[in-house]
Formats: structure tokens, C-alpha cells, sequence
């Protein structure tokens, strides 16, 4: 299988090869459309500043390559939020995968949220072995709101979409990479959708 993860200059990489190698995958980075193109499964992840994320997705051209892509794609993070219309990060317009928008938390709770907590109302073999209010780990201070899409969902300051899915895209809020067991069986899931 190739499995490969989009390099566009937004963090958390080296623990997202980690988690596959444990799972026994090579995972490739690649800014190159012509081999992302070519991968069985695509990771697309993202940790930083919406508006700067997107400019350099922009400088490579990844912004149109990303929403053509025909096989199972997972954004985590902010590759989530960056799948998404629009975020309030920046005011930055997204790729307008996933048909919902992007929020602050308030400020009645700490931002941001960091660490530990559970995802519920979970419907997508993504979670295939996954148990309801399973814990993950989060850190972030933006949220997805919910919309049809949502396959997750996860309470902090109000009830949000920790999970999104539309056709063969996939995004979660937390970092499976750094969740456990629970998080390598969402990786490994993926890799069998």
C-alpha cells in the first residue's frame, strides 16, 4: 500500500510516521501532486495558523489538487479544518470539502482545549472497534460546527463535530497519532476503508 502524507509545511508529521511504522506502514511525505495522485491512502494533516496553512496549500497548488482526490483521504487537526468552507482562524476560506464552518471556542472556557476527552455518537466504520465516549487527544481552540457530514461529536464550551465525512474524506478533530490504542485502531481503520 501507498500511503502518504501531504507536506505543505504544517507540523506534527514525524508523530503521525510514528503511529503508522507502529502499525507497520511506511508512511511517505510528498508535496509532489503527481505521486499524491498515485497513493492508495492519503493523510492530510495540519498543526498551526489556518491562514498561513492555506497560503502555502496555495503556493504548491495543493488547494485544487486536495479536493480532486478520488481515495480515502484523512485531514487531522487543522487538515480538518482547512477541509472545511470557511474558518474564523484568520478569516481564511477553506477547500470547501466538508460543508460547515469554523468557530472560536468562547472565551467561558480555557482555549485551548488541551488534552484528554471523549468522542461520542460515533457513525462511520472509521470507529469500526471504537467504543461510544472513547477518550482521544485534542489541541485546539476552533471548532468544526456540526452539519450532515458530522460523524463524531465532542463537548467543550458547547457540542461540536469532532468528526466529519463526506464521500471518500475524512477528518478528525483530535490527533489519532497521539491517542493510544483507540487512535492507532482509527489509523488502522482507515487504512482498510
Amino acid at each position: 500500500m501507498k500511503l502518504i502524507i501531504i507536506d505543505y509545511g504544517a507540523g506534527n508529521i514525524k508523530s503521525i510516521q510514528f503511529a503508522f511504522n507502529r502499525l507497520g506502514y511506511d508512511a511517505v511525505l510528498s508535496k509532489n501532486p503527481e505521486e499524491i495522485k498515485l497513493a492508495d491512502k492519503i493523510i492530510f494533516p495540519g498543526v498551526g495558523e489556518a491562514r498561513s496553512a492555506m497560503t502555502m496549500l496555495k503556493e504548491s497548488q495543493l488547494d485544487k489538487l486536495i479536493p480532486s482526490l478520488k481515495q480515502p483521504v484523512l485531514g487531522i487537526c487543522l487538515g480538518m479544518q482547512l477541509m472545511c468552507l470557511h474558518t474564523e482562524e484568520g478569516h481564511t476560506n477553506g477547500l470547501g470539502i466538508f460543508q460547515t464552518k469554523v468557530k472560536r471556542f468562547s472565551n467561558s472556557v480555557k482555549v485551548p482545549q488541551m488534552g484528554w476527552n471523549v468522542i461520542k455518537n460515533l457513525k462511520s466504520d472509521l470507529f469500526k472497534g471504537i467504543r461510544e465516549n472513547e477518550y482521544m487527544y485534542l489541541v485546539h481552540s476552533y471548532y468544526a460546527e456540526h452539519c450532515d457530514e458530522t460523524i463524531a461529536a465532542t463537548d467543550y464550551d458547547i457540542n461540536y463535530a469532532s468528526a466529519l465525512r463526506h464521500e471518500n474524506f475524512y477528518g478528525v478533530q483530535f490527533h489519532p497519532e497521539k491517542s493510544s490504542v483507540a487512535g492507532e485502531r482509527i489509523l488502522k481503520n482507515f487504512l482498510e476503508l
